[in-house]
């Protein structure tokens, strides 16, 4: 797993295909949230799911490691500034997030962000052209590409950086794909037993078993 970040930048509503299965118009620009370090934790590690939710929902998503200090960068500029890139489940409690207005403790809780091993940006051509998938107990549930974001890594490492000066090992997690279980019919929560795959291609993948508190 990656070092302990200073900060955890998540970008919500950035795939056209997620927000298509949502019946929802295309944001203008970011749409920015955080979550804390506490929800860190590696490939293998358990989800463990909390009393206070009973919604939890998987998230693939391409994670972006910052490797120099980034402060009001262009996004012709932006990448020079990543590290390198990860593997990451934006895990959600879905009634906390819908019901609080703001998102910050549906996304929070203990160990809702698995993620990989850094892969240096050296040996990741093109961040938009990477197939992306979450597979839980063995069926496919995502399945899409980094080409269908909104808002490119680029982008998004330049809007951030334009409010909030980005540190090293800082990570932004840049948004999901069509397929996650709040808006399935029926809905797909997450449960003990689960095992929760998320993978993309040139990366790696992450494996984490679901258990409960």
């Amino acid at each position: 797993m990656i070092s302990i970040p200073q900060k955890i930048v998540c970008v919500g509503l950035n795939y056209r295909d997620h927000a298509e299965e949502q019946g929802v118009a295309l944001p203008e620009r970011p749409l920015l949230f955080a979550k804390w370090p506490n929800t860190l934790i590696g490939d293998g590690d358990p989800i463990r799911l909390p009393a206070i939710s009973k919604n939890v929902d998987y998230e693939a998503e391409l994670g972006v490691v910052i490797g120099r200090r980034a402060s009001g960068v262009a996004a012709d500029d932006a990448l020079d500034f990543v590290e390198g890139y990860v593997v990451a489940n934006d895990v959600s409690g879905r009634d906390l997030q819908f019901s609080d207005g703001q998102w910050v403790r549906g996304k929070s809780l203990d160990t809702f962000l698995p993620v990989s091993e850094l892969v240096p940006a050296a040996e990741v051509p093109d961040p938009q052209a990477l197939p992306i998938r979450a597979i839980l107990n063995g069926q496919v549930m995502q399945d899409s590409t980094t080409a269908n974001m909104v808002f490119g890594v680029a982008d998004v490492v330049s809007f951030v950086s334009q409010a909030i000066t980005l540190e090293p090992g800082d990570l932004i997690i840049t948004g999901t794909p069509a397929g996650v279980g709040a808006f399935r019919d029926p809905k797909v929560w997450l449960q003990p037993g689960d095992e929760i795959t998320i993978e993309i291609d040139g990366l790696g993948k992450i494996t984490n078993p679901v258990v409960a508190a």
